[in-house]
């Protein structure tokens, strides 16, 4: 016999409903900033890493939409290196012991920062290609 289960009531989500839940999200996204700045030294390389190559990026490209892939390229590394710190803290949460499972978690994440410096990589390499030797 299937379960049935009661429909989720938004309403009375703890951060509520509409221009509420809005501004109580943009606190939460400022706190998370907040915190990785302070706790993560693998953020604050990739934000000074970032801040140098964006106005590099303005000379670099040939066209606006160059500039925007360089632009997204950097934002990917701080996107991925966000959600790489937040995996490292919910596991270190649960146990700092060794975890086989928590320790995949882990090395996914860094694999996900990887990928994102790849992406950087080639993208700006290519279009680096491009600007002085096409």
């Amino acid at each position: 016999m299937k379960k049935m289960t009661q429909p989720i009531d938004y309403s009375k989500k703890p951060n509520g409903t509409g221009i509420t839940r809005i501004v109580k999200a943009t606190y939460c996204s400022y706190k998370g900033f907040k915190a990785a700045l302070l706790h993560e030294a693998a953020f604050r390389q990739e934000l000074a890493i970032c801040l140098i190559l964006s106005p590099i990026a303005f000379f670099l490209a040939a066209s606006s939409s160059q500039l925007l892939i360089l632009l997204i390229t950097l934002a990917f590394v701080l996107f991925a290196e966000l959600i790489n710190s937040a995996i490292e803290a919910l596991a270190d949460k649960i146990t700092t012991d060794h975890d086989e499972l928590i320790g995949r978690a882990k090395d996914l994440g860094s694999a996900g920062v990887t990928v994102a410096f790849g992406m950087l990589i080639l993208c700006w390499g290519y279009i680096a290609y491009e600007r002085f030797f096409a």
